[in-house]
């Protein structure tokens, strides 16, 4: 399984049957692909290296290998793997010891319509008359949303079939998720993966999305990543960062707060650029966002860019801190290595 060259990226993987038992990563050899079918390569010089990175195992004869594209003639890393950039920053970053936990959201579609909503009236009168570019505006809903959020029942809750699914073979993967739920708008789902590493938190979040696509064939579904599919009297799709670093857990202080804070506002652009593609038709200020052109935090706020729990204040401020920007379609290495690189600036 590796990323393409597209934005956002997209996940591509194919079958490597081998002989010899894997064991390890070692065990794995390395390979290739087409690069100009996913928009890495000229087709003169379509070939690139897929470089083992991480392992996943079903059993002993079934494994999933998360790679890394590296250019075939240079032998270096592409310039559509950000894995490589987070390495690198990583091995720089001493004993930050970063905790980075994911809040994935996304819509279930079939036939490219959230479950639960149908196209109305007027899109069915332009589909038939020959359009083919009518906004998902035009989608109807079930009703105003909240009753969907951590809902049961048929009528309220829509997709749990492939979120139980999704779960469990995560959990045989051994891809930590730490919870899931219903979210606000009816077809959203939300699940929570977390890891005491950076860079396996971003690898974890990317095999998650992989195996929740896979597990969408089976019922005949689709996933949607992008921050806004059900138009405005909806939420959208975040993918919420909590993150943290020792110091942070441990010493922590309004004071080194502060600081935090104060870096990621400096940087508020640099990061937004990082966060996901057509992210600003996500945050307008409303639906639990805080506006796009606009850095703010607060204590248990989720209209903020960034939300401080109260849990983390009422352990004199001992804890983590929640990025409400990241949407649900951004690269969680990007993310990672921006905001590892802001507690490092806090830090050093």
């Amino acid at each position: 399984m590796w990323l393409d060259g597209n934005d956002p990226q997209q996940l591509r993987s194919k079958f490597k049957f081998v002989t010899k038992d894997v064991i390890d990563i070692s065990d794995v050899p390395k390979w290739n692909f087409d690069g100009s079918s996913t928009n890495q390569a000229p087709g003169d010089k379509s070939e690139c290296q897929l470089i083992p990175a991480r392992l996943y195992t079903f059993d002993s004869s079934y494994h999933i290998v998360l790679c890394e594209v590296y250019d075939a003639e240079s032998a270096q890393p592409h310039k559509s793997n950000k894995r490589y950039a987070l390495r690198n920053l990583v091995s720089r970053s001493g004993t930050l010891d970063m905790w980075l936990g994911f809040e994935q959201e996304y819509f279930i579609t079939k036939d490219g319509i959230p479950l639960g909503f149908k196209k109305s009236n007027l899109t069915r009168t332009l589909l038939s008359e020959g359009h083919t570019d009518v906004a998902k505006v035009d989608l109807v809903g079930p009703g105003r949303q909240g009753p969907f959020y951590c809902s049961v029942g048929g009528s309220r809750a829509f997709g749990r079939n492939l979120v139980e699914k999704h779960v469990s073979i995560c959990e045989i993967l051994d891809v930590t998720l730490t919870g899931t739920n219903a979210e606000v708008a009816p077809g959203q789902w939300e699940y929570q993966c977390f890891a005491k590493d950076p860079i396996a938190a971003a690898d974890n979040l990317w095999m998650s999305r992989y195996l929740l696509l896979r597990s969408s064939e089976e019922f005949g579904y689709d996933i949607d990543f992008s921050p806004k599919p059900a138009g405005k009297d909806y939420n959208g799709s975040g993918c919420h960062a909590n993150f943290s670093s020792n110091f942070m857990r441990e010493v922590g202080g309004r004071e080194y707060f502060d600081n935090v804070m104060s870096v990621l506002r400096e940087r508020k652009d640099i990061h937004i650029k990082e966060y996901g593609k057509d992210n600003k038709q996500r945050l307008t200020g409303d639906h639990e966002t805080q506006s796009i052109d606009t850095f703010s935090w607060g204590v248990a706020d989720r209209g903020a860019s960034i939300r401080i729990p109260n849990d983390t204040v009422a352990n004199n401020w001992k804890g983590y801190a929640e990025d409400r920007r990241p949407a649900a379609n951004c690269d969680p290495y990007n993310v990672t290595r921006l905001l590892l690189d802001a507690l490092i600036t806090v830090e050093k």
